[in-house]
């Protein structure tokens, strides 16, 4: 039988800073649960909006995998490599922070909230030369089935991180039934509803709640309304 952590969205950690609004499926700055620090290599997952003309002031970062999705609005990202970018919804951004590295992030638009998920993945090399990416992804290829938008491999779909891990996005139809296989041995997967209903394992999930699922070689994801969607990441378990 496979291990199962079941994250009901209600259950998250919860910080209204008045300017962020977030939500932590994992224990972060204020939140803590001990029997909530990470899955596996999955350190951190925040949900947040960020209000109209705030943001991010310039901090630290070093040896974490740091991935940020847009869901909704403009991001504006500047970095001490040098990069500045704006982020929107269809984007991934990744940064390997390595040796270490600062970066601020900002909500430009004046009359909306920026939206997007902030996901850290210890590495399985420390100390790397800090390194920052985003792609603009195709939502059509998403629909009923999975379109990977991370993994290790540099030549491969997506942007990559130091790590042996894989994220993907899905939009199964309703009724619809997608069949996901673990791609190495002995790492395990946590899903996140972004939206809609779904069956996970035969678990009844709604918006923002979270499976981890570990010891089994797939799972299954079943729409059970329309507009869902939900977000794969496989992870080591042990790292």
């Amino acid at each position: 039988m496979p291990g199962i952590v079941l994250h009901t969205s209600a259950s998250r950690g919860e910080a209204d800073h008045g300017w962020l609004y977030s939500r932590h499926t994992f224990s972060f700055a204020n939140y803590y649960n001990p029997e909530r620090i990470h899955f596996g290599a999955l350190r951190v997952l925040n949900d947040d909006v960020v209000e109209a003309g705030m943001g991010f002031g310039t901090h630290p970062h070093d040896n974490m995998e740091i991935v940020s999705i847009p869901l909704e609005g403009d991001l504006e990202h500047k970095d001490s490599m040098g990069n500045v970018a704006v982020i929107r919804h269809g984007d991934v951004q990744v940064m390997s922070a390595g040796a270490g590295i600062t970066h601020s992030e900002y909500n430009k638009n004046s009359g909306k909230p920026v939206k997007f998920l902030q996901i850290w993945v210890f590495p399985n090399k420390r100390n790397v030369t800090p390194r920052y990416d985003q792609i603009t992804l195709n939502p059509a290829d998403r629909i009923n089935r999975f379109q990977q938008i991370l993994s290790p491999d540099p030549d491969d779909a997506g942007v990559w991180i130091h790590q042996d891990a894989w994220f993907h996005l899905a939009k199964p139809e309703n009724g619809i039934t997608l069949d996901y296989t673990i791609k190495k041995d002995g790492n395990g997967v946590y899903a996140f509803v972004l939206s809609g209903e779904v069956s996970i394992e035969g678990h009844a999930l709604t918006a923002r709640d979270g499976i981890g699922i570990y010891d089994t070689d797939k799972i299954t994801v079943a729409a059970k309304s329309d507009g869902a969607e939900v977000l794969l990441m496989e992870v080591p378990m042990e790292f």
